[in-house]
């Protein structure tokens, strides 16, 4: 499974005022969606999610999102190699994605952009 890149995430709590700071820091304009009562904003290789504190705590404890081909072969890999799947994979607004527990213990989520047929 080849790793096409890493998205850092962040929890705040004014989302305004921190897509404004990052879009100025990377210099390119915030992708914006909403998911099950979070809104969010994707800048760069930065993750800003805010909402209700519940929603949040969940989220804290995926480490990084990791861009991926395939979900399914990811899938795939990640069980093979001993991971836990908890969720997915699901469609999302750009994708599918998919939630695991590595063997360590790290909770990541793995994400593609394939379009939900």
């Amino acid at each position: 499974m080849e790793i096409l890149g890493t998205t850092l995430r962040i929890c705040v709590d004014d989302l305004e005022t921190a897509t404004a700071f990052y879009e100025r820091l990377t210099g390119g304009p915030a992708l914006r969606f909403e998911r099950g009562g979070v809104s969010v904003a994707a800048v760069s290789c930065f993750l800003l999610m805010s909402g209700p504190e519940s929603e949040l705590e969940v989220l804290r404890k995926v480490a990084a999102t990791i861009a991926v081909e395939d979900v399914d072969a990811a899938h795939a890999a990640l069980t093979e190699g001993g991971a836990k799947v908890l969720a997915g994979p699901v469609p999302t607004p750009v994708g599918r994605n998919l939630i695991a527990v590595h063997p360590d213990g790290s909770v990541f989520e793995y994400v593609d952009r394939k379009a939900v047929v």
